[in-house]
């Protein structure tokens, strides 16, 4: 009777324990499927942000094309004849003060 009894009570205790490492069981798998998901979220995200990152390198790499440009025609203006702008400022002057002479001695 108590050899009954043990091996009733030895089956239900494995049982007990098989329940509970298949609840544990599905509880980890349903864990690491959302682990996956997520992961797979993230990856999608870096890729965006890559990809974002590397339209932007090719903006500034544009613009500084654009502005390396820009300052090399400052250059090569700043490096002209000096003689040419004072003249050209020399006779803008003189065209100011000869329109507002010509506007006092109208009035």
């Amino acid at each position: 009777l108590s050899l009954a009894f043990l091996g009733d009570g030895g089956n239900y205790g494995y049982s007990v324990y098989e329940e509970e490492n298949d609840r544990l069981t599905e509880s980890l798998r349903t864990k690491v499927s959302a682990i996956k998901s997520l992961s797979i979220e993230i990856g999608t995200e870096v890729k965006n942000q890559n990809k974002m990152l590397s339209e932007m390198e090719n903006d500034f790499e544009s613009t500084g094309g654009l502005l390396g440009a820009t300052m090399g025609r400052l250059r090569t203006l700043s490096r002209g004849s000096q003689t040419k702008l004072l003249c050209y400022m020399m006779l803008f002057s003189f065209f100011v003060f000869f329109v507002i002479y010509w506007i006092i001695k109208l009035r």
